[in-house]
């Protein structure tokens, strides 16, 4: 990937439902667990943001929500209210507009399982399968 990702999925509660890293594979593993705490206080710190955003717009898609340095937040509301949010490093809108409208569609498939108890952390390899190939799908330049 061209850039580096980190895509949160936040339930209701604001809990974490789903997390992961979509950095490119350059990074070293030091670096990239400095990344990854300051990636998920970043995304904590714009839930209020999306928030705000959510009510004043019609559009499930959010945009540019939120900036910290060099990172930039885009956030998507689900029709039930469950937020996800992509920390990104470079301008791909069309990209991560295209990634979040298939993740929502992964996530909806997901929550229709029977055996899923709504709110609760995502925890399927098959998920994750298809999550990764979302990404490389969409997100690489």
């Amino acid at each position: 990937m061209s850039g580096n990702y980190y895509f949160v999925i936040v339930g209701h509660y604001d809990n974490p439902l789903y997390k992961t890293d979509l950095a490119s594979a350059t990074r070293s593993d030091v670096k990239k667990d400095d990344h990854r705490h300051l990636a998920q206080f970043v995304a904590h710190a714009a839930l209020d943001l999306v928030d705000e955003h959510m009510w004043a717009s019609n559009s499930m898609y959010l945009k540019n929500v939120d900036k910290f340095n060099d990172w930039t937040v885009s956030a998507f509301v689900t029709a039930g209210r469950m937020r996800f949010i992509m920390l990104h490093d470079v301008k791909n809108d069309d990209g991560i507009k295209n990634f979040f409208q298939e993740m929502y569609e992964i996530y909806v498939k997901h929550a229709l399982n029977p055996f899923y108890e709504p709110n609760t952390p995502i925890d399927s390899a098959a998920f994750e399968r298809k999550t990764q190939t979302c990404a490389r799908k969409y997100l690489t330049g």
